[in-house]
This record gives C-alpha cells, structure tokens and sequence, in this order.
C-alpha cells in the first residue's frame, strides 16, 4: 500500500493516521453495497461514445482471463480478482490518479457492452478502452461524474485486450472493483479467422509405421534436388520414435524436423543428408533448406551436411561425427549450426566459412577462411593471426527459434526463453513457453494478405506452410509476442511495390523460417522492423529474426531497394541470408537492382550468422549505437561493370559492411568480404569494411579475399591492411582494428 503525499490538509492527514491497513469494506464505511446500485447511465454522469452493435451476448468474454493492472493495493487484490467471476473478490489500485485495469480476451473481438461492479472506492471519471495488441487504445466510453455501484455501458469496437482506465478517483482511496464483465457480438462483418486446424498439402507427417517411407523421402528429394529456382515447398514432420534405415536426402525448399520436444525423442538410425551430386560435387549452391529437431545415428559413422547459406542445422543430436563437404571434397560456402550435440568430429574440410553458436562438439578437423564459435563447448581456440578461427567462450544474448511439436496428439509451438552468456545446448532443459496451435492461423496455399493481417489483427499468430504467398498488400505484425514461423521455406512475394512485412515497435516478435522473394516491381523495403523514430526499450524482451531469408532476383526479376530495415532497439537477428543474386533470371546490374541489404537504424542490435551478398550499395549500413556482429560473410556483387558504377565520394567501391561516422560504439568479431568483380576484373575496391576511427569502434579477425584474382582489395578497413594480390585466393587479414 502506498500512503498519499505529505502536505496535504492537517484534517485529511489526522484521518489517514486513523485508517486501517486497508481501507474498510462498503458496508463498514457506510456506503451502500454494491450489487444496490444499477444503472445504464445517470443524469449525474456524462458518457460520450458510440451505441453498441445489435446481437449482444450474454456470456462475459473476460471472466477468468488474463489480466493486469497499473497497481494493486496488496497482495490480496490482484488484477485478476476482477475477472474471476467472484462478486466476493476485487481489485484495488494504489490511492493515485491515474490507474487502470486490464484484460486480454485471447483474440480481437466485436465488444458490445461492459458492465462495472465498483466496491466503495469507485471511478468517477473512467474511460472504457479497447487494442488489439496491447500497445495502441481506442477509447469506447468516457465517463464522467460516475457515482460507483454496478453499472452497463453499451460500447461498439473491438479489441483483444479491454481496459478500463480511471482519471479521477470518487473517494479517498484507489479504485476498486468487485467485476468487470465484458459482452461481445457480431457485428455483421466478417467472421473471424479460425486458429488450429489441418497443416495443408505441403506438410508430409510420418511415424516410423508409415508405409513407403524412404520412398516419400525419394521422390520429394527427386523432385527438388536441383530445383533451385522452383515453386515446389516440403516440410517432413516425423512424430517420436524410431526410424531404422532411413537416409532423408535433403533438396532445394525442404526441411525435415522432429517432433518431440527434445531432440532425442525423434531417433534415426540412419542419415539426413545433403550433398552436390547434381552440381558435380560443387556444393557453394546448396541453398534454402534445413534440418532441426533430431537425432541422428549414422550408419558410416559421420552424417553429410554439405550446405552453402541459408541451410540451418539447428537442434540436432549427431550420435556421431559430422561432414560438412560434399563427395569428392569440391567447393563449399556454408553454414551455420545452432543448439545442437555433435559427440564426434566435425570435419568442414572445404568450407570457406562456418559459424557455430551455443552447441558441442566432440572435436573440429580445420578452417579455410572463416571460422567463428560462440559459446561451443569443445571449440577450437583462436588462431586468427596463423588460421581461420575465432572462438568466444558464451554468446552474448541469444534465443533459439519457435518449434512445431506434439503434446500427445495435440500440435503446439515452443518458443524458447532468451538466454544471456549462453555456452551449450538449451536442451532438455527447455525454458520457454508453449503456444497451442488454436492460437495460430495456420496459412496454406491460397491464403490471401487480407486474410493474413485480419487473423494477425484478432491477434493470432501465424504458421505459414509450405507454399509460395503472392502479396497484393503489406503484413501488418502490429501485436507485442506475436510469432510468425514458417515450415517448409515458406515464401511471401510482394506484388505491385508493396513492402512485404511491417513489425511494429514493440515487444518480443519472433519471425523465423521463411523467405521474403523481391517482386518484379520495386519495393522499398522488404522486412521493417519497427516504424521509423522507435525508441522503446526492448532489452527484456526483444524481437528476434531466426531463419528469415531474403532474395532478390534468382527466380525472376526482383527489385528492392532496402531488403531489411531494423529500426527497433534490441533486436536479435540470428542466422539470416540477404542475397542479390548473381546467377537465375532476372539477374543484371539493373535488372534485379537492390541498394541496400541490412540497415540498422536502432540501437543495441546483435547480429550472430550474418550472411549478405552482392548489393549494389552497401550490404550492411549500420547507424545505430552499441551494435554488434558476430560472424559476416559476404561477397560483393559479381556484376558491377565498372569502377566508375561503385565510386562514391572519391571511393573506388562500397563497403561490404559500413558503420555510420555518428556511431561511436560498435564492436564486430569474424568478418569476411570476398571480390569476384567477373564484369570488370580490374577493379580494385578500396576496402572491404569502413567505420569511423573511435575508441569505441573495435573490429576483430577481418579478412578480405579476391576469388582467383577477379577484382582486387586495397586495404582490409579504411586504409589498413595489405592489399590482395594475384589468382591465388589468399586472404589480407587483421587481427584487431584499431
């Protein structure tokens, strides 16, 4: 309980010594109970708001719902007290104006009516507010010169979470009430959209009684093998158990996951794999596709996971070792691996670069260019200055991507808890919360963006199946927790210049798993990621983008001019691949022009496994404070016809990766720019990552590479660092800058 201010009168103050530690019940102070008073409205108030729609409901949509307050009084008079549907329970506020009560009602509804059961200390002046995600009120009713006791207000609007919100307190004490009941009805518009339901055509679940199973696995891996540019989509879900002799070839647009809750309750006795058969063992396009959730025992001793971007190994118990190459030990430009046990050897034998994060491992073979741990247990230390690795003992912040899982028959996504100084697997451990899947619309092919943003508006989440999603507008994510997860690399394309995907500033939004493919007319930015200006502090609980893929040309021609925009602070991207593409259709200097890939515009922003290629600007811009890196690769665009295309303030080339002049703490471990100028092989790009000289600007273990000599670096960071020479492919490296 919180006492007033001192100063007031010496009358009120000798009354207040006399008070007890809360103040009495109506019937003690003299009031008349509550439940003897009721009233629509009166001539003594004034309410100012719109008439309800026809066909209200009886039920109250709030009884036993979550709820939350500006204050409570005690321990005694929780917010929920008010919803629980109990006239002989109640909550009460501090003795302060303003305060409010709230509830959420699950989903955006159609409100019609609420009804107000005031203990003694009752509202005089209150509005009656509804949102839909908990940030932005619409006010309903306000009410002035109430007089307490039990009362209905016909209200019209909808929203999932209902306040009420007191301006001016009726007595000496807080606010306070036995009830608020809250009426919903239709308002003749459109049903709302449905959550849970069937996974669509796109989604193969087995358990390992299915008939033909390695078949299955056979022909959708015939069908995308090489289907690199293609429609096709597949999710594999297998349900717990254990399989015996099953070899799941991996192949363009395909994801196999388990559906347990650990890893280790999905075995295979067998293979996941993934080679570059197709490619004549050249594996640097083994893109788009994934593997998550499982256990793997493989049958020669070491699974192959011969990948290049956008290919994430995540959650997986290798009960073995791990070979990162494909057959034959041809070119690869990999990877990342996340929250997962590998109790052999991994062994990336022609792999350019690899980043690992919060894992084990039972040992690593070697490193070409690149190789970047954090918080791996059985990492190599750091050897940059003489190797290629990079290794910090914990991750700084890190929160692993939303699953799909079985609760017994019933489908339900967990979403992992963020983590600080994370080192090793979060598994079994499991901190997180669970989300049934009647909380989520589940999108299949058809689908349209107007569907789409009405479930993301009554405030489902979305799980996206396997399927290409033409847009005709922008997907508004406007509710703090909301998650979109995707199966299957499950791609939205913006049609007409819209941007595809707009979050709003606020709390803890969980993008993962889906890929965001330009239209052919240009859109300005793909993926924003708060509105620009955001301030908000979202350190506790911050956005995060998992598995979110971007590409521009390949499959047609593409254009945007920004493919990410983060103007929020704090947000988490983990494990992203922003590509201009460079071979396809579609694919010119012009034909499939894209300025920018990530623009960090908000502060404290962390990327780990940041992997952008071939802009036509700079593919990474970053203007906000205290940002950090770990893990970059990236190529410059192979297209640029000239050195005059790319000068800019007397610079021969844009950074691959520029920190603004006005930033003055920044921090980065395990940078790579890679050159292969096949359009003009005389250029010589000033350097490959420019920052601002400041004492708290630190760059650590920056390579810069010329493939074969097409194109050439002049120094490593702004003028530092030797230039690159010659067809040999010989990194210029520096261990710390400044």
């Amino acid at each position: 309980m919180r006492l007033r201010a001192l100063g007031v009168a010496l009358a009120a103050t000798a009354a207040l010594i006399t008070l007890p530690a809360t103040h009495p019940s109506a019937a003690a102070a003299g009031f008349p109970l509550s439940p003897s008073r009721t009233a629509t409205s009166s001539s003594a108030e004034n309410v100012f708001g719109t008439t309800a729609a026809s066909a209200c409901g009886t039920d109250n949509a709030a009884k036993g719902k979550p709820a939350s307050a500006s204050s409570t009084e005690n321990a005694g008079t929780p917010a929920s007290a008010a919803f629980d549907g109990d006239p002989g329970t109640r909550w009460s506020s501090e003795w302060s104006d303003p305060q409010w009560v709230q509830v959420d009602l699950g989903s955006v509804q159609d409100l019609c009516k609420v009804d107000l059961s005031w203990e003694a200390a009752y509202g005089k002046d209150f509005q009656i507010q509804a949102s839909t995600d908990g940030q932005k009120w619409n006010t309903l009713k306000s009410v002035t010169g109430a007089s307490g006791g039990t009362a209905s207000y016909d209200v019209s609007g909808s929203g999932r979470y209902v306040r009420i919100n007191g301006t001016a307190r009726g007595t000496g004490y807080g606010y306070s009430l036995w009830e608020v009941a809250v009426h919903t009805g239709s308002s003749g518009s459109t049903p709302p959209v449905e959550g849970g339901g069937d996974l669509g055509p796109n989604v193969i679940v087995v358990d390992p009684s299915t008939p033909n199973l390695q078949q299955k696995f056979d022909q959708v891996f015939a069908q995308q093998e090489s289907n690199q540019f293609g429609s096709g989509r597949y999710q594999f879900l297998l349900k717990p158990g254990t399989y015996n002799n099953i070899n799941a070839q991996i192949g363009f647009y395909t994801s196999i996951s388990g559906l347990g809750l650990n890893p280790d309750d999905t075995k295979i006795n067998g293979d996941i794999t993934v080679d570059a058969g197709w490619f004549n063992g050249n594996a640097t396009q083994n893109f788009w596709r994934s593997a998550e959730n499982l256990a793997v025992r493989p049958v020669n001793g070491d699974d192959r996971w011969a990948v290049a971007q956008a290919a994430p190994f995540r959650r997986i118990h290798v009960q073995g070792g791990l070979n990162l190459a494909p057959n034959g030990y041809g070119w690869a430009s990999g990877g990342y691996i996340a929250d997962s046990k590998i109790d052999g050897t991994v062994g990336p034998y022609s792999q350019q670069q690899w980043y690992t994060r919060d894992s084990s491992v039972g040992g690593w073979t070697n490193g070409v260019w690149n190789m970047t741990f954090t918080g791996v247990q059985g990492a190599p230390a750091t050897d940059f200055a003489t190797g290629s690795y990079t290794t910090l003992d914990t991750t700084p912040v890190s929160r692993e991507k939303p699953f799909l899982y079985l609760d017994g028959s019933t489908y339900k996504v967990f979403v992992p808890a963020k983590r600080t100084n994370a080192r090793g697997v979060s598994w079994p451990a499991n901190a997180g919360t669970s989300l049934p899947l009647d909380q989520f619309y589940v999108v299949k092919p058809g689908a349209t963006a107007a569907t789409i943003n009405a479930a993301l508006d009554q405030g489902l989440n979305l799980l996206v199946t396997p399927g290409v999603y033409h847009l005709n507008q922008t997907l508004n994510v406007n509710r703090a927790n909301t998650v979109v997860l995707g199966l299957g690399l499950a791609t939205f394309v913006p049609d007409n210049g819209i941007d595809a995907m707009h979050v709003a500033d606020v709390d803890g939004v969980k993008l993962a798993g889906f890929l965001i493919d330009a239209g052919s007319a240009n859109s300005d930015t793909l993926l924003r990621i708060g509105q620009p200006g955001s301030t908000a502090d979202h350190s506790a609980n911050p956005t995060s983008m998992q598995d979110v893929f971007i590409r521009i040309g390949g499959a047609g021609p593409g254009l945007a001019t920004n493919s990410v925009v983060v103007n929020s602070n704090n947000v988490l991207i983990d494990h992203t691949w922003m590509w201009r593409a460079d071979h396809g259709s579609g694919v010119g200097w012009n034909t499939n022009r894209a300025d920018y890939g990530l623009v960090v515009n908000g502060n404290d922003v962390l990327a780990t496994g940041l992997f952008v290629e071939h802009y036509n600007k700079y593919d990474v811009l970053w203007n906000g404070e205290r940002g950090r890196t770990i893990f970059f690769q990236n190529e410059k665009a192979y297209d640029a016809p000239n050195a005059a295309a790319i000068t800019h303030d007397g610079i021969v080339g844009y950074a691959a990766y520029k920190v603004a002049d006005s930033v003055n703490t920044h921090e980065a471990w395990g940078l790579g720019s890679y050159c292969n100028y096949t359009s003009d092989p005389t250029i010589v790009q000033a350097h490959g990552f420019q920052v601002p000289v400041k004492s708290g600007i630190k760059l650590h273990d920056i390579l810069v590479i010329s493939l074969g000599g097409q194109g050439q670096y002049a120094h490593v960071v702004n003028s530092t660092g030797a230039p690159t020479s010659g067809t040999s492919t010989v990194p210029s490296k520096i261990t710390q800058f400044p």
